[in-house]
C-alpha cells in the first residue's frame, strides 16, 4: 500500500463526526468528574485558587510547569532576556567571537545562579571527558561518558555530588541534576564528533562554548556538537526571508498555548484525578481513556512549550535548534514516538542508527534497542517504574518490526498485492496501528502517571470493557488514525506531485 491511496470522502468525514464526538464526550466526563470532586480530601494538595476571574480551583500538580510560567517565570525570563540582548549587542560587535561570547554570558550566569563549586564540579567532568575524546576511541569514549552519567543517577555519588551546589531555593535540585545531565550529555557528544574528525582535534575551549550556552545548559534540549560549533561559528548572520515573521509568530503561538494550557487546568483536572484510585475506580470506562490519551497530549504540549520557548531565544542567536516532539496525536508507530527530540536525535545517531543501520535485519535492531533503551534508562534514573516503561518501549518497537517482516512474506503479502484493493488494504493497516497507538499510550503513561493507574486502565479496557468499551474505544482511535494517514497523504502528495498525464491535445503536438 503507499502512503498517497485515499479514501472516499464521505468515510473521512464519517470518521471526522466520530472522533469529534467521542474526545467531546470524553472530555465532558472529566469535566464532570474534576467539578463534582474539586473539594476532595485528596486533592487539597494539588488543587490550589486560580485566576479568581474564573472562579475555580487550578490543577498545580505539574512541578514543571508551574515552576516555568508561576513561581519562577521572572528569573528563567530575565535570565534568557539578559542572553538576548548581552548576545546581540556583542555579535554585532564582534560576530566573529559570538559563540565566545555566549559561552562568557552562560558561564557567569551559572555561577552567579549555582555557585564556583557547581562551576568546579561541571568543570571536572568536561576536563575527564575531553581527556578521553584525545584518544579517539568511540567504546571508551561511552564508557567514561556514562560512567560520569551514572555518578548523577546513582546513589551514594549523586548525594555527594549535590553538596557542591550552594544555596537552599527550590529549584536548586531541577537545575543541578538538569545542567549536569545534559552536560555530560553534550560532552559525550564532543568526544564522539572527535573521535571522527580525521585531522587533529578540537580544542577544549570548543568543548566550553558548547556546553555553556546558556538557553540550552539547564533544560535542554540537546543539540550534538558538529551542528552546534558549525552554526555558532558560522560568521555570516544574514536571515532567510520572513525568518524573523516565523519566529515572531512561533514565539506568539507558545504563548497562545500556555494560556490555553493554563485555562484548560481551571476545568480538567487530568494530572490530579489520576493519583485518586478510589475516584478512579468510580469513572466510566470513557472517562479512563480519556484521561490516559489527554495525560500523553499535556505532556506533549509542556515538551513543545518549553523546548519552543528555548528554541525562539537559540533561533534569534541564528541557530537551528531541535524541533518540538511530533504530536502523541499524530502517532501510531513505536519509531516515531519520543517526548525530547534533541535526546531523541542523539540517541539515533550515536546508538540506534550507528548500531541497527538500515533497521532492516531483527538481530541487529533487537541490540540496536536493547542498547537505545539501556542508555535511556540511564538517563532517566534507575528505577523499577523506569525498568518497565523501557522494557515494554523497546518490545513495541521490536514488535512492529517483526509483524512488518512477518506480513511482508506470503502467504500475506499476495494476499494483499493480489485479492486487496489499496483502499482495503489502508483500512485493515489503520485496524492494527489503532491497536499499537493503545499500546504506545499505556506503555508511557505508566510513566507519566503511575504503574497503578495503568494497570487501572488496561484492565478496564482489556478486561471488564469486554467487548463494548473495548470495540468501541479502538474504533473511535481507528477513526483517528485514519485522519492521521489522510493528513500524511496530502503531505505526501505536497512533497512528491503525481506527474499529470498528458492531454490529447499534447499527444497530437508530440506526434
Amino acid at each position: 500500500m503507499g502512503i498517497k491511496t485515499a479514501l472516499p470522502r464521505t468515510e473521512l468525514y464519517l470518521y471526522t463526526a466520530v472522533l469529534s464526538l467521542a474526545l467531546l464526550w470524553a472530555g465532558s466526563w472529566i469535566i464532570e468528574a474534576s467539578s463534582e470532586n474539586v473539594n476532595r480530601k485528596a486533592f487539597r494538595e494539588n488543587v490550589k485558587p486560580g485566576w479568581h476571574y474564573f472562579g475555580r480551583k487550578m490543577d498545580v500538580s505539574d512541578f514543571e510547569w508551574v515552576m516555568w510560567f508561576t513561581t519562577f517565570r521572572n528569573h528563567i525570563l530575565f535570565a534568557l532576556s539578559g542572553h538576548v540582548i548581552f548576545a546581540k549587542i556583542c555579535s554585532l560587535l564582534s560576530p566573529k567571537n559570538r559563540s565566545l561570547i555566549y559561552m562568557l554570558y552562560g558561564s557567569l550566569a551559572v555561577l552567579i545562579t549555582m555557585g564556583w563549586t557547581y562551576i568546579s564540579l561541571i568543570l571536572s567532568h568536561c576536563i575527564i571527558l575531553y581527556s578521553v575524546a584525545l584518544v579517539k576511541r568511540k567504546w571508551l569514549c561511552f564508557v567514561a561518558g556514562l560512567t560520569s552519567l551514572a555518578t548523577f543517577k546513582m546513589e551514594p555519588f549523586n548525594t555527594w555530588q549535590e553538596g557542591f551546589a550552594t544555596g537552599s531555593f527550590d529549584l536548586q535540585d531541577v537545575l543541578f541534576y538538569g545542567g549536569c545531565g545534559f552536560s555530560i550529555m553534550r560532552c559525550m557528544s564532543f568526544a564522539l564528533e572527535n573521535c571522527e574528525k580525521k585531522d587533529g582535534n578540537y580544542s577544549f575551549l570548543d568543548l566550553i562554548k558548547y556546553n555553556f550556552y546558556l538557553p540550552f545548559f539547564f533544560f535542554g534540549p540537546v543539540m550534538t556538537f558538529d551542528r552546534f560549533h558549525q552554526q555558532a561559528n558560522n560568521p555570516n548572520l544574514t536571515r532567510k526571508e520572513r525568518e524573523m515573521w516565523n519566529i515572531t509568530i512561533h514565539a506568539l503561538v507558545h504563548l497562545g498555548a500556555i494560556l490555553v494550557v493554563d485555562v484548560f487546568f481551571h476545568f480538567l483536572y487530568i494530572l490530579t484525578i489520576p493519583n485518586d484510585l478510589k475516584l478512579l475506580k468510580q469513572l466510566s470506562d470513557w472517562s479512563l481513556a480519556g484521561l490516559a490519551y489527554s495525560n500523553l497530549v499535556y505532556d506533549w504540549v509542556k515538551s513543545a512549550v518549553l523546548f519552543g520557548v528555548i528554541n525562539t531565544v537559540s533561533r534569534l542567536d541564528h541557530l537551528d535548534p531541535p524541533q518540538p516532539p511530533k504530536c502523541i496525536t499524530m502517532l501510531y508507530v513505536f519509531a516515531e514516538t519520543h517526548f525530547d527530540r534533541g535526546i531523541n536525535d542523539w540517541l539515533c545517531k550515536y546508538v540506534y542508527d550507528y548500531i541497527g543501520e538500515n533497521h532492516d535485519a531483527i538481530l541487529k535492531e533487537l541490540l540496536a534497542t536493547i542498547c537505545t533503551f539501556a542508555v535511556t534508562t540511564l538517563w532517566l534514573g534507575p528505577c523499577e517504574l523506569v525498568y518497565i516503561w523501557s522494557f515494554f518501549n523497546c518490545f513495541g518497537l521490536n514488535f512492529e518490526l517483526w509483524v512488518a517482516k512477518l506480513f511482508s512474506l506470503p502467504p500475506f503479502s499476495t494476499i494483499e498485492r493480489n485479492l486487496m484493493s489499496e483502499a482495503m488494504s489502508r483500512r485493515i493497516r489503520g485496524l492494527f496501528n489503532a491497536v499499537n497507538f493503545w499500546q504506545i499510550v499505556l506503555y508511557n503513561v505508566l510513566a507519566l502517571n503511575s504503574l497503578d493507574f495503568a494497570q487501572l486502565v488496561a484492565k478496564r479496557l482489556l478486561l471488564k470493557g469486554f467487548p463494548l468499551s473495548t470495540l468501541s474505544v479502538l474504533f473511535v482511535t481507528y477513526c483517528g488514525v485514519q485522519l492521521i494517514k489522510e493528513r500524511e497523504r496530502k503531505q505526501a502528495l505536497l512533497d512528491d506531485p503525481e506527474p499529470v498525464p498528458p492531454t490529447e491535445a499534447d499527444k497530437q503536438k508530440a506526434e
